[in-house]
């Protein structure tokens, strides 16, 4: 088999049937046969149910390509990269083990040539492990979604929020902006990731130490330290909402899983004496960056309030 995709749903039956129809149209160009798992992430709500009902009733109907799309439950909420693994793992337990995984938010829907130009992407050049689309706002607005690994000069850069800092530390600056073509990345947000299967054969699926965030960066990261690449297609577009589960773009206060995610992410990746480090960098930045706002009021909160003291509880084990 060519390809088994996966959208996970948490609590959003209606619009991760948006996006299984998007994903569906999307898959009819492909040859080699295909697979479509949508994965309840133990929503508890009645979305499992609706996503059977609704699924079983275009089966019923004979809608094209529905007899490939199967409904199935992760039995625990473990967060995005334990969800998505289920599905991960019930593909490459097939007897036809796919050739390539994609995984698809509940709130992203891709363009029906988008899975296509991901397929012809890795089976173009071999030593492509990950290759992810254009994500743009259903608005049009592009996103960014392609991205450096963190570091302590990006964490300095971060924390400052100055000019002249951020021009010095350009080449260690998180966020590549939005690609003018296909390139090479450190790592992709996941929103339309494809990834090789013998590549994950290698290096393993997501780590679920991660509940929510960073867990894209690791597995890129990984992927790159075993020697595969990741690229960013520009003319794979997909059409993302953005937040739809997370409820990131309300946010108010930093929850304690992104902290925790960060925290790993640093720890696994370069050590205990990396991450103390690289937080109180990003710590003394942000202080800076705050006390720069008393004298310059017009100036914008760039974090969710109270963030310099959660990190800082966060770091040292009280709270957060």
């Amino acid at each position: 088999m060519k390809l088994a995709s996966i959208v996970l749903n948490w609590r959003t039956p209606d619009m991760t049937l948006d996006a299984v129809r998007a994903a569906v149209k999307a898959m009819k160009p492909l040859e080699g046969g295909w697979h479509l798992y949508v994965v309840d992430n133990d929503s508890q709500d009645g979305s499992e149910a609706k996503l059977r009902a609704a699924i079983a009733g275009e089966q019923a109907r004979g809608t094209w390509g529905y007899d490939h799309v199967e409904v199935i439950q992760s039995g625990r909420n473990g967060g995005f990269g334990a969800g998505n693994n289920v599905g991960i793992r019930a593909a490459l337990a097939r007897a036809d083990r796919p050739e390539y995984v994609y995984i698809l938010n509940s709130d992203a829907f891709p363009a029906p040539d988008a899975v296509a130009k991901l397929v012809a992407a890795l089976d173009a050049r071999p030593e492509l492990g990950i290759a992810g689309s254009y994500i743009h706002g259903v608005d049009g607005e592009p996103h960014v979604t392609a991205f450096r690994f963190p570091t302590i000069q990006s964490e300095i850069e971060n924390g400052l929020g100055l000019g002249l800092v951020t021009r010095l530390l350009e080449r260690w600056v998180v966020p590549i902006g939005i690609p003018d073509g296909t390139v090479e990345v450190d790592w992709l947000a996941g929103a339309s990731m494809m990834m090789r299967v013998s590549m994950l054969d290698e290096i393993g699926v997501f780590d679920e130490t991660f509940f929510l965030y960073f867990e894209e960066t690791d597995l890129c990261r990984r992927a790159a330290n075993a020697g595969w690449k990741t690229l960013y297609v520009r003319d794979s577009h997909c059409a993302h909402v953005g937040s739809a589960s997370t409820g990131m773009k309300k946010w108010t206060r930093i929850p304690g899983y992104w902290l925790d995610s960060r925290r790993h992410y640093f720890t696994k990746n370069h050590g205990e004496r990396y991450f103390f480090a690289v937080t109180a960098l990003r710590l003394l930045g942000e202080a800076t960056y705050e006390a720069r706002r008393i004298v310059q009021p017009k100036k914008s909160a760039k974090m969710p309030k109270g963030f310099i003291a959660d990190l800082a509880r966060h770091t040292l084990g009280r709270d957060r």
